[in-house]
C-alpha cells in the first residue's frame, strides 16, 4: 500500500515538475477567455490541440513500437561488434538495454510528434469545416477551397508519414543492429534476411509517400513561382506532366526496389532508383530547360498570354481587387473661387497637422504629468457641434517607466490606469501656431457636444504588465491643484482574486509571491492581464493577423473604445502574385473591439464573401458577429485600414492592366510615388468624390507612371456608409501633363520667395518641419496642401507657422489655408483681371507706340514676380502699369 502510494506521489510530482507551467499558463489561459465571455472558443481550440496532438503521437508511437517489437522478436543468431582498438562487444549482455531504450526513444519521439500535431490544430478544423469557393484553378480543375482548406492538411498527413516511416526504420535498425542483424565490415554491410524482409515493406510504404508527394507537389506547382506568379507553358506542359508521371512511377519503382530488397539482388535495389532518378533530372529539370530556351523565349508572349490571363485574374481576386471601379478623371485648371466656396467642408477639413508634429505638440501640451504618455495620435470623423468634422484623436495612457517611485504597490495596486483624451480639429491653428481643442485637460474640459464619461484607459498600446484593482489601497485617477483624486475600479475586468488557489496560481503565474503575501488583496479584488490591446485580441483569435495602427474611438455614451483591423490571409492560391513572405490572399475581414475601461471584446464581421471567415465562423460559431451588431454608434467610426490599402496599390500599380499585352509589356505601369526615401502614405480625409452630392470620409493615395512625375491616377477607398469598402481609381488624361507631388515639391523648392523664408528661418536656430504634402481633389482639379512647423530646437514645440497651396502653375504661402486659398482665388481674380485688361489696352494702342511696348514689359515683368509669389515686386509693377496707362489714356 505504502509502496502504491509513493509511486502515485512520485507520478503527481514528476508530471508538475514536467508540465507545471503549461498547466498554470493553461488554466490562468482558461481564466482570461472567461473573462472575456469566450470559453467556447477556448475548449475549441483546446480540443483540437489535444485531438490533434494525441492522434499523430500515438499513431506515431503505435507504428514505431510495431517495427520496433517485429525487429525484437526477429530470430537472428547472437554476433560481437568489433570496434576500433580491438574492442570486442558481446551483444548477448547488451540484449537486456534494447528493449527500454528503444522504447523510450519511441515514446519521447512520440512526444515531439504530439505537440508538432497539436500546433497545427488549425490546419485540422479548416480541414473538417472546409467550405466551397465557387471558383476552380484553370488547370486541374479543382475548387479554390481545396487550396485553401485541404492541400495544408494533406501536407501535414504526408510530412507526418514520411517523417513516421524514416524514424521508426532507424529505431528498427538500430534494434537490428545492436542484436546482430546488420554487420558491418570492411568491404561491405551484411544483412540478415529478416532484416532485409523488414525494410522491403518500409520501402514499399515510403515508395507510395513518395509518389504522394510528387502528387502534391502538382498542386504546389500552381501557386508558385514561374515567370509570372503562379506557372507558366513550361511548368504546365512540362514539369506538371513530369510530376504526375512520377506519381504513378514512383510506387511502381518502390514496389521493384522492395522485391530486390526482399531477394537481396542488386540490380533490381539499384535500377528502380536509377530510372526515378533519371525521370525526376529530365522532367523536372533538363527537359523544361530546353524548352524555355528553344520554344518559349522566342514566341513568350503568344505561349504565356493564357497563363498571364490566370496571373491577371486571380491576382485580382487574392487582393480583391476586382471591386476596385476604374472611372476616367478628366482633370482641368479652372477651379475658381465659387467651386472652393461650394466645397466648403472639404477645404475645412484639409488635415494640416500631421502626425508627428502633432503628437509632439500634444505631449508638450496635454501630457499633463511626466507619468502620462500620448503614444499615437489617430485620425477619424465626428459630428461636433451639427458638423461633419475630421479629428485627431491621442489617448492619455500611463506609462510605467515614468513613474516617479517604481514599486510593486504603485506599478501594480495604485497606478493603474491612463485617464483620457486630446481631440481637436485636423485644421484649425490658434494664433500661435498651435492645434485647437474640442476636448482637453484632466478631468476632460469638453468645447464642444463631445462628452467624455468614462475616461479611463485600463486597456491600451503601452502596457502589458497586470495591476489589481478593488483592493484596500485606493488607486491614482488623476491630479489637480489642490491634490490628487482617487477612484476604484467599477467594471466587470479582470479575474476575481477571491481564493488562496487563485492567488497561488498568479503568484507563480507572474513570478511574485507579493500577490500572494500581499494584505491589501480582498476577495473582492480582480487582477487584470493582457491588457495591451494587441496581446489581447491575438491571444483570443490567433488566426487573425491584426493591423499595427488601432484606433481609439469615442462611443455615443461617451466610452472610450478600441478598433482594431483584422485581416485573413493563405499562401495558397494558385497563380496570385505573393507579398514578401509568401502571402498572396488577404482580406480585411474583421473589425475587433476592445472597451479601454473593462477590457470587453467584440469581433464583427466586415467582409462576409471572404472564405476563410467563412470557415472560421463554422468553427467558432459565438466569435464573430456582423458588422451592424456594432454597438453604440461604433459603425460610423469604422474606416477602411490605410495599411491594407497600401498592399491592394502596390498591387494594382501593375493589375489595373487587364490586356495580356499591356501587362506583359508594361506598358501603363504605375507606382505609388515617393518624396524622400519614402512612398507616399494613404490620407484621411473628408471631401466630395466626383458625381457625388455629399462630402465623406475617404482614402486617397496618388499613382505616377512607373520613373515619371506626373500623376496618372488616385485611388479613393470609402469609410461610409453605405458604401464603405467601395474603391475608386480615378484615371487621369494620358495626353497632357498633370503634375505629380514630386514635380510640385520642386516648384515649391524652386520658389525664390519661399526658399528665402527657410532658409532664414533655419539660420535663427529654428528647425523647419515639412508636413506632408497632400492631393485634394475638387471638382475637376487638383490642389496641393503642404504645411510648414517650426520648432525652436529638435526638443522644442512644433508650431504651425505657415501653409503651402500650389494649383496650376501658381504656388503660393501664407500664415493658414484660408489666406493662401483666397490670395490664389479671389485676389487673383481681381489683380489678374485688372492686369489682363490694362495689357489689352496696352495691345490695342497705336502700332509702334512706346508707351505700349513700355506697358507690355510692365506686365511681363508683374507676370513673372506674380508667379514667383513676390507680391510686393508685382505690386509696384502694378502701380508702373498704372501710370503708363494714364499717360495713354491722356
Amino acid at each position: 500500500m505504502r509502496k502504491n502510494r509513493f509511486s502515485i506521489i512520485l507520478a503527481v510530482a514528476v508530471v508538475i515538475l514536467l508540465f507545471g507551467s503549461t498547466l498554470l499558463a493553461l488554466y490562468s489561459d482558461w481564466l482570461f477567455f472567461a473573462e472575456t465571455g469566450f470559453t467556447a472558443v477556448f475548449m475549441t481550440a483546446l480540443t483540437a490541440k489535444l485531438g490533434a496532438g494525441l492522434f499523430f503521437g500515438i499513431m506515431f508511437l503505435l507504428f514505431a513500437l510495431a517495427n520496433i517489437q517485429v525487429a525484437r522478436r526477429a530470430r537472428i543468431p547472437a554476433a560481437n561488434i568489433f570496434l576500433p582498438g580491438g574492442v570486442r562487444l558481446n551483444m548477448e549482455e547488451l540484449a537486456w538495454l534494447v528493449a527500454p531504450l528503444s522504447m523510450t526513444a519511441a515514446v519521447v519521439l512520440a512526444f515531439f510528434v504530439g505537440n508538432w500535431g497539436s500546433m497545427r490544430w488549425e490546419d485540422v478544423l479548416l480541414f473538417t469545416n472546409r467550405v466551397s469557393v465557387g471558383m476552380s484553378d484553370p488547370v486541374i480543375g479543382k475548387d479554390i477551397g481545396f487550396y485553401f482548406f485541404s492541400l495544408p492538411f494533406l501536407d501535414m498527413l504526408h510530412g507526418f508519414v514520411r517523417f513516421s516511416l524514416i524514424a521508426s526504420a532507424l529505431m528498427a535498425g538500430a534494434v537490428y543492429f545492436v542484436r546482430g542483424g546488420v554487420i558491418l565490415t570492411e568491404r561491405s554491410v551484411v544483412i540478415d534476411e529478416r532484416v532485409r524482409r523488414h525494410l522491403a515493406v518500409l520501402v514499399l510504404i515510403f515508395g507510395c509517400a513518395v509518389a504522394a508527394g510528387f502528387y502534391l507537389e502538382s498542386f504546389r506547382l500552381l501557386s508558385g513561382q514561374g515567370a509570372f506568379s503562379g506557372r507558366g507553358y513550361v511548368d504546365i506542359h512540362a514539369r506538371f506532366p513530369a510530376y504526375r508521371a512520377l506519381t504513378f512511377l514512383t510506387p511502381l519503382a518502390g514496389a521493384m526496389l522492395a522485391f530486390g530488397i526482399w531477394k537481396g539482388s542488386r540490380r533490381l535495389m539499384t535500377l528502380p532508383a536509377a530510372v526515378i532518378g533519371v525521370v525526376y533530372v529530365v522532367g523536372i529539370v533538363a527537359y523544361p530547360a530546353a524548352v524555355q530556351k528553344f520554344k518559349v523565349a522566342p514566341n513568350e508572349l503568344a505561349l504565356e498570354t493564357p497563363y498571364i490571363q490566370n496571373n491577371l485574374k486571380f491576382t485580382r481576386f487574392g487582393y480583391d481587387l476586382d471591386k476596385i471601379e476604374t472611372v476616367p478623371f478628366d482633370v482641368d485648371a479652372k477651379l475658381t473661387a465659387a467651386d472652393i466656396a461650394k466645397n466648403d467642408a472639404t477645404i475645412k477639413n484639409i488635415r494640416l497637422w500631421d502626425h508627428a508634429p502633432l503628437l509632439k505638440t500634444y505631449s508638450q501640451l496635454q501630457q499633463i504629468r511626466t507619468y502620462y504618455k500620448f503614444f499615437d495620435v489617430d485620425n477619424d470623423r465626428y459630428m461636433v457641434n451639427g458638423r461633419y468634422t475630421q479629428v485627431m484623436l491621442s489617448p492619455r495612457e500611463l506609462s510605467y517607466a515614468d513613474l516617479p517611485s517604481r514599486n510593486w504597490i504603485n506599478e501594480r495596486l495604485i497606478f493603474t490606469h491612463g485617464n483620457g483624451i486630446t481631440f481637436g480639429p485636423v485644421s484649425r491653428i490658434s494664433r500661435e501656431g498651435l492645434p485647437e481643442f474640442f476636448v482637453k485637460d484632466i478631468p476632460a474640459v469638453s468645447l464642444a457636444d463631445i462628452k467624455v464619461t468614462r475616461p479611463e484607459i485600463y486597456y491600451g498600446e503601452m502596457s502589458n504588465d497586470y495591476v489589481i484593482v478593488k483592493t484596500k489601497i485606493p488607486e491614482f485617477s488623476y491630479p489637480t491643484a489642490t491634490g490628487n483624486i482617487n477612484t476604484t475600479y467599477a467594471g466587470k475586468g479582470g479575474v476575481p482574486v477571491d481564493s488562496m488557489l487563485k492567488k497561488a496560481l498568479f503568484a507563480a503565474r507572474f513570478r511574485t509571491e507579493k500577490i500572494l503575501l500581499s494584505s491589501d488583496i480582498t476577495p473582492e479584488s480582480r487582477i487584470l492581464y493582457n491588457r495591451n490591446i494587441n496581446e489581447r485580441v491575438k491571444a483570443l483569435a490567433p488566426f487573425l493577423r491584426f493591423d499595427g495602427d488601432p484606433y481609439m474611438v469615442l462611443d455615443d455614451r461617451g466610452r472610450l473604445k478600441w478598433i482594431i483591423d483584422a485581416y485573413t490571409s493563405s499562401d495558397r492560391l494558385p497563380y496570385s502574385r505573393p507579398l514578401k513572405g509568401g502571402t498572396n490572399y488577404m482580406r480585411n475581414s474583421v473589425k475587433a473591439v476592445v472597451d479601454a475601461y473593462d477590457g470587453t471584446v467584440g469581433f464583427y464581421v466586415s467582409d462576409p464573401r471572404d472564405v476563410l471567415i467563412q470557415a472560421y465562423s463554422r468553427i467558432f460559431p459565438g466569435l464573430f458577429s456582423p458588422l451592424s451588431a456594432m454597438p453604440d454608434g461604433l459603425e460610423k467610426h469604422v474606416r477602411y485600414p490605410h495599411q491594407f490599402l497600401q498592399v491592394q496599390a502596390a498591387m494594382f500599380s501593375a493589375y489595373h492592366m487587364m490586356d495580356p499585352k499591356v501587362f506583359y509589356n508594361k506598358e501603363n505601369l504605375w507606382q505609388v510615388p515617393a518624396l524622400g526615401e519614402k512612398p507616399m502614405e494613404p490620407n484621411y480625409t473628408i471631401m466630395k468624390l466626383p458625381g457625388e452630392k455629399a462630402e465623406e470620409y475617404v482614402l486617397l493615395l496618388p499613382f505616377t507612371p512607373s520613373n515619371r512625375d506626373n500623376l496618372a491616377a488616385w485611388l479613393a477607398a470609402r469609410c461610409d456608409a453605405p458604401n464603405y469598402g467601395k474603391i475608386r481609381a480615378y484615371t487621369f488624361p494620358r495626353d497632357r501633363l498633370i503634375y505629380g507631388p514630386k514635380q510640385i515639391d520642386a516648384r515649391i523648392n524652386q520658389d525664390s520667395f519661399i526658399s528665402q523664408q527657410l532658409t532664414l528661418w533655419s539660420q535663427r536656430g529654428s528647425e523647419v518641419i515639412r508636413g506632408s504634402l497632400l492631393v485634394i481633389p475638387i471638382e475637376k482639379s487638383l490642389l496641393y496642401v503642404q504645411p510648414l512647423f517650426l520648432a525652436a530646437n529638435k526638443a522644442g514645440l512644433p508650431e504651425l507657422k505657415r501653409v503651402i497651396v500650389a494649383f496650376g502653375d501658381e504656388v503660393v504661402m501664407e500664415e493658414n489655408l484660408e489666406l493662401a486659398l483666397e490670395r490664389l482665388f479671389e485676389g487673383k481674380k481681381a489683380v489678374t483681371g485688372a492686369v489682363m485688361e490694362a495689357a489689352a489696352d496696352a495691345e490695342t494702342a497705336p502700332a509702334g507706340s512706346g508707351l505700349a511696348r513700355e506697358a507690355m514689359g510692365i506686365y511681363q515683368r508683374a507676370i513673372n514676380f506674380q508667379r514667383q509669389g513676390n507680391w510686393a515686386a508685382y505690386g509696384e509693377e502694378l502701380r508702373k502699369l498704372e501710370q503708363v496707362l494714364k499717360r495713354m489714356a491722356q
